[in-house]
């Protein structure tokens, strides 16, 4: 039982044990925990890396691909022989796009973050807090 199932009555100072119903337990977390805030911004950051990714792929890929022999980064790989005689792929151009597209969105990500410090939606931890 939590201390929000007990209200005080003030005129006889007794306690009266008042029962939720699930659905009021749960709005009552969401609200609490910020759930909904979370989830809309995991809705909208996974659609921004979508649109990251896309970009990376489609536009700067090819970009690149101009300038090496492969024609597009995502296809630039080394040819290592085995010891079964195969040859082993490293795919570095894939792995190249990946930590680009992670670099785009760290940068996106930390734009935002420089517009709600201006904005004063979020607290700057660098700058000490008096007590």
């Amino acid at each position: 039982m939590s201390s929000d199932d007990l209200k005080k009555d003030e005129s006889t100072e007794e306690v009266l044990i008042v029962k939720k119903t699930l659905a009021q337990e749960f709005f009552h977390f969401l609200k609490t925990f910020g759930i909904i805030g979370l989830a809309i911004a995991f809705v909208i950051g996974q659609a921004a890396s979508g649109l990251v990714t896309s970009f990376v792929d489609d536009i700067i890929n090819p970009l690149i691909g101009l300038f090496i022999p492969a024609g597009n980064l995502d296809a630039v790989s080394i040819q290592v022989p085995n010891i079964s005689g195969g040859t082993t792929e490293f795919r570095i151009g894939h792995l190249i796009s990946s930590i680009i597209d992670f670099a785009i969105i760290a940068l996106v990500v930390f734009l935002a973050y420089k517009q709600l410090l201006r904005f004063k939606l979020v607290d700057d931890k660098d700058i000490p807090v008096k007590k």
